[in-house]
């Protein structure tokens, strides 16, 4: 059986960086993983690459030999991986142990998650959003339908990570969107729209607390507990490691060990 991380998440919001953060993290601990690049648009990285979407095709040439733009660009590129998902996918993929890990820095596709677990894959989905954007409420419920939109398209299990938290300054602010009082949230929520958005907004408040839908963890790459803890998230959610019996002490987002 092997292990997948799927990092998922809108442009900017440190998909790369947390890549390479988390293959630094695992050399120092002795640790094997691959990652491999599904982004047909990435020009450079600091970390080795297992694989590369641009030796099948690459957004540079598409748009240069078809004249599409950059949009247009990527969505031919994927409709192209997809379609050889079963060859050059599956050629790539036969240089790899049943047990290796596996972390790709891709788009959402839901023919390639269900490719790896074909091949016996456990799958997890890594969603990153940037702690940044997270300044309100109405950024916060944004950017918890984001997540759910591809958490229910890909249907694996998921952790969602607030990254560039080293970037916040005032992280009360942040803080306080991970374990929100839900009253309080559609208080605000009401008061920020017009008053024919209060059936729809009281809604968006019942999905997001009473079902337990979407929850974030703090990343502050900086410090290596936190990398740690996200990691230990999502060994557990695609049960990697089980055998180890590793114990990690709960994360303090303002644990600088």
């Amino acid at each position: 059986m092997g292990y997948a991380q799927l990092v998922i998440g809108p442009a900017g919001s440190g998909k790369s960086t947390y890549c390479s953060s988390l293959y630094r993290h695992c050399e120092a601990v002795g640790r094997t993983i691959h990652i491999i690049n599904l982004d047909p648009a990435a020009e450079n990285f600091d970390y080795p690459v297992a694989f590369d979407i641009r030796e099948l095709i690459s957004l540079e040439d598409v748009m240069e030999e078809l004249g599409l733009g950059p949009n247009g660009g990527l969505i031919y590129c994927m409709e192209h991986l997809e379609e050889n998902l079963d060859d050059w996918l599956t050629e790539e993929l036969e240089n790899y142990l049943d047990d290796d890990y596996l972390v790709f820095d891709c788009p959402v596709l839901r023919n390639f998650v269900e490719h790896l677990k074909g091949r016996n894959f456990n799958v997890c989905g890594v969603y990153l959003l940037d702690s940044q954007f997270m300044t309100d409420v109405t950024k916060f419920i944004s950017g918890c339908m984001a997540s759910l939109s591809a958490m229910v398209q890909i249907e694996i299990p998921h952790v969602n990570i607030l990254s560039k938290m080293d970037l916040v300054s005032n992280k009360k602010d942040v803080e306080d969107f991970l374990n929100p009082e839900p009253q309080g949230l559609l208080s605000e929520l009401n008061q920020r729209m017009a008053p024919q958005f209060a059936k729809l907004n009281k809604a968006l408040i019942e999905l997001v607390d009473e079902f337990s839908m979407v929850s974030f963890i703090p990343l502050d790459l900086r410090k290596e507990s936190s990398i740690q803890y996200v990691l230990a998230q999502i060994d557990t959610s695609i049960q990697y490691g089980e055998d180890a019996d590793v114990k990690v002490k709960d994360f303090d987002p303002e644990d600088d060990d």
